[in-house]
């Protein structure tokens, strides 16, 4: 077993410092993921900054929307009153998530910042450029479990999805990130914080070393304000998608056609996907089961599944269906009907 040392910072100027100056350095937060694989062996940082106890962890009004602390726990801020009324996405992704138990531990940063479940990066046995790059990827072979690859987005050297809920969320809700560096602090939109895999897998965000996420930045939207969470796996709770949907909806109410729409897919990207193709489609246009299907299919256009991953793609379009539906009760859609009668 590896020694850890362990530093409590005083503030995040000092603990961005000490992670800064020491590459074998991690912040440690609620621990959910990180102590994971402190155990399987999948990390053995020599130093962890613990952020837990610096004062991150305020849910507060601002002119324009709400800001969230980084160490907000994920219990909390599902039960929010404000986000519950003007996210409800995020509330109700919050809630798709882990278990209770788990929700009371982790972290808003956190929860944005773990790493893939793919079942070969877990498997220290087994080859994987995301946990030693340069290795091969286990799961890029028809032989391999394949069953929870992306669709989109994925490269050679990785087919690894992201696993956060909540991620997915705020994509849909154009949030943006706020960043503690060396050089001071920076704003991001979280759909810039996760990075496609292309030659680098083993990054899984656009952070350099060093910095610290501070907070969460959620604008009030109309599309946000009606908006909700689909998610589809294999058992009703503690377990990661097979795909999810994220949707905001704001229709005319003259003519019922769309004014403007958010879609974002958890389960089939190295990052979530924000469906900006599918967006594109449905604005303007009358809500129906059959422009929506049309919108996924556009975007679906530059999906590479592997054979074991194909069921996603239908998977995409009935959920995406569903959540829209959910938001519109006037769209009537029959999702037992087998998808090639619809």
């Amino acid at each position: 077993m590896r020694e850890h040392a362990y530093l409590r910072p005083s503030d995040p100027a000092q603990a961005v410092a000490a992670v800064t100056a020491d590459p074998d350095a991690s912040f440690l937060a609620g621990g959910t993921n990180l102590v994971d694989h402190l155990k399987l062996g999948i990390a053995a940082p020599g130093l962890l900054v613990d952020v837990r106890h610096l004062p991150l962890d305020a849910v507060e009004e601002t002119d324009d929307g709400l800001r969230v602390g980084a160490n907000v726990l994920n219990s909390d801020l599902a039960a929010d009153r404000a986000v519950r009324e003007r996210w409800p996405v995020v509330s109700r992704a919050l809630l798709a998530g882990a278990s209770g138990q788990i929700r009371h531990q982790a972290t808003t940063a956190g929860n944005l910042l773990q790493r893939t479940r793919c079942v070969y990066f877990q498997d220290r046995t087994t080859p994987c450029n995301k946990r030693d790059p340069g290795s091969g990827c286990s799961a890029d072979d028809d032989r391999a479990y394949g069953r929870y690859n992306a669709v989109l987005g994925a490269s050679d050297q990785c087919v690894a999805v992201h696993p956060s809920d909540l991620a997915v969320a705020l994509v849909a809700c154009d949030a943006v990130v706020q960043v503690l560096g060396e050089a001071g602090s920076r704003e991001l939109p979280l759909e810039d914080l996760h990075r496609l895999p292309g030659a680098e897998p083993h990054r899984d965000t656009t952070l350099a070393h060093g910095e610290l996420i501070t907070g969460v930045v959620l604008p009030r939207s109309v599309t946000s304000a009606r908006s909700t969470y689909v998610k589809v796996r294999d058992r009703a709770s503690f377990a990661f998608a097979l795909v999810s949907v994220a949707a905001g909806i704001d229709l005319d109410p003259g003519t019922g056609t769309v004014r403007d729409v958010r879609l974002a897919w958890g389960g089939v990207a190295h990052r979530p996907w924000r469906a900006r193709a599918a967006e594109d489609a449905l604005r303007g246009a009358a809500l129906s089961e059959s422009t929506i299907r049309s919108a996924v299919a556009a975007e679906l256009e530059q999906a590479r599944p592997a054979p074991g991953a194909a069921y996603k793609l239908a998977m995409l379009r009935n959920a995406t269906v569903l959540a829209l539906s959910r938001l519109v009760p006037a769209l009537a859609v029959d999702l037992d009907r087998p998808e090639e009668d619809r």
